[in-house]
């Protein structure tokens, strides 16, 4: 199968994507975490703060708000178990347990992992795995790497200035044991979760960030030791508490740095670790589109611009303004909950839409390496009904007028019913089903193979967003790649415009699912 046809499935024929006789192995499925083995490790305070309210803030980070952030950014926050029943009297129901993060995952398998390379008081300098499992950190290297960092992302930060640098990988078996193929898709789609959570956190510890989608990935996996066929960066983001002017989206030094000349700068390392699988399949496509997705000398950046391809005038739908959102982001990321058949049909009212729809798009605007610093490619989309003065309908939001364009009145909850590949959310009691949208090219013009994963990132970062406003209003989203996205695509009259759907989230107010929780923290 040729990359060009795998993407196109990836979108649009899911089912061409797994073998028919695909069978999930649950008894040799692979830890949501990994454990290194052998490691010195510094273990965190689990006295965790409950809100960021009355949290005191430093010049300079220290051990105990690391811990603290990443945590929040990506540590085990909850344990949950939910009874089945059983199909008979005479059977058995099964009793599921998990373990959540702040951060939602495809099937909760959490295929990613982080990295830190810090220069904080009372921790040795160099690079460390976040171990969830025991909320420590893992030193790998020790040293100072400033130098190597600021090589890979082709001299465009100055690392002097910053604290830190986070790393987020992929470790492809994870949610490929269940999804095959598909699981490319899904990758790219909860690292921008991750990443979308990260920047939230980082604004309420006063972190300045910037996230680097371009990087001379081989470097990048020779520094924190992965074994590229298992694990591959996704995304790096220094951290300062100086000021943003420390990233730069420009090659300063104007000098080409291959991967391959930093490789022979610094020496392998060979770290242990378990993932709990016997039996490993391989995944030669995964390992195919991230071998052609890297990049291999900084000469090989790229940047994009902006095209307006709007050309017809719809008829706007106004909303009411409001101000940016003022909440607990400690508490919204407790209350934040995926809601399935648990949806229930609720009155919303246009401010609470327009709240959404702004503080969603606002809250996205980011630093980053693509040249897009004051705005996205991405649009929302929505099917709308029960809101108040707004008439059921498919829409475009234009962040610009803060309205809603119609592209087709009336109610598509049926027709949004009929394209879900599987039925785990009844429509029906929905009130708003967000679409992102996106360049149907996946930005491959500008940056190749690399573009799918950038712009799958970039809406997984969006949707984080519009499930904390949810959660913030009250209610909950669930975001859902198990749709027919022709059929959004066609709903919403985008085809001629270049323009597909990535993603489907619906939201709206639910009840309580009778299981039982537990906080992971003190």
């Amino acid at each position: 199968m040729i990359l060009d046809e795998f993407l196109h499935n990836l979108h649009y024929h899911v089912d061409k994507l797994s073998p028919p006789n695909w069978e999930v192995d649950w008894d040799d499925a692979p830890l949501p975490y990994k454990l290194y083995q052998g490691l010195p490790s510094f273990p965190f305070s689990l006295e965790v703060p409950m809100t960021f309210e009355e949290r005191n803030t430093s010049s300079t980070p220290d051990f105990e708000s690391m811990g603290d952030f990443l945590w929040y950014v990506y540590g085990l926050t909850q344990l949950r178990e939910s009874f089945f029943s059983a199909e008979s009297l005479d059977e058995e129901g099964d009793l599921l347990r998990s373990f959540r993060r702040y951060a939602p995952s495809g099937g909760a398998l959490y295929p990613n992992e982080l990295y830190v390379y810090l220069k904080i008081e009372h921790l040795p300098t160099g690079i460390y795995h976040y171990d969830v499992a025991h909320h420590r950190l893992v030193l790998l290297r020790e040293g100072e790497f400033d130098s190597y960092i600021e090589a890979t992302l082709g001299n465009r930060v100055d690392m002097s200035e910053c604290f830190g640098t986070v790393f987020i990988s992929t470790m492809f078996w994870k949610n490929y044991y269940k999804y095959n193929n598909f699981a490319y898709r899904l990758q790219g789609m909860d690292t921008g979760v991750v990443i979308g959570q990260l920047l939230e956190i980082a604004k309420r510890f006063r972190f300045e960030s910037c996230v680097y989608f371009q990087f001379l990935d081989r470097a990048v996996n020779h520094l924190l030791g992965l074994v590229e066929n298992e694990e591959s960066t996704y995304a790096v983001i220094p951290l300062s508490v100086q000021s943003a002017n420390c990233f730069s989206v420009s090659n300063e030094k104007n000098v080409n740095i291959t991967s391959e000349q930093l490789c022979n700068d610094l020496h392998e390392i060979h770290c242990n670790h378990y993932v709990h699988s016997q039996n490993i399949k391989e995944y030669p496509m995964l390992i195919n589109m991230n071998e052609a997705s890297m990049l291999e000398a900084t000469e090989s950046f790229r940047y994009m611009t902006l095209e307006n391809s709007e050309n017809e005038v719809y008829q706007q739908v106004s909303l009411p303004p409001v101000e940016r959102l003022s909440y607990d982001l400690a508490s919204v990321c407790r209350k934040r909950f995926s809601p399935e058949m648990d949806f229930v049909l609720g009155k919303v009212s246009k401010e609470q839409l327009s709240c959404l729809m702004y503080e969603a798009m606002e809250s996205f605007k980011y630093q980053n390496d693509l040249g897009l610093l004051k705005q996205t490619s991405l649009t929302i989309y929505s099917c709308l009904y029960n809101v108040d003065d707004v008439p059921s309908g498919a829409y475009r939001y234009d962040s610009s007028t803060h309205a809603l364009q119609p592209r087709q009145l009336g109610d598509q909850r049926l027709r949004l019913q009929q394209g879900m590949t599987i039925s785990n959310v009844n429509m029906q009691q929905i009130p708003m089903c967000i679409h992102v949208g996106g360049e149907k090219e996946h930005y491959k013009e500008s940056f190749g193979y690399r573009g799918y994963r950038i712009q799958q990132m970039e809406a997984g970062m969006l949707v984080q967003r519009l499930l904390l406003v949810a959660s913030a209003l009250g209610m909950g989203g669930h975001p859902l790649l198990g749709y027919d996205v022709d059929l959004c695509d066609e709903l919403y009259r985008v085809k001629t415009e270049g323009i597909t759907s990535l993603i489907q989230v619906p939201i709206g107010f639910y009840r309580n699912r009778p299981w039982l929780k537990g906080r992971l923290s003190s």
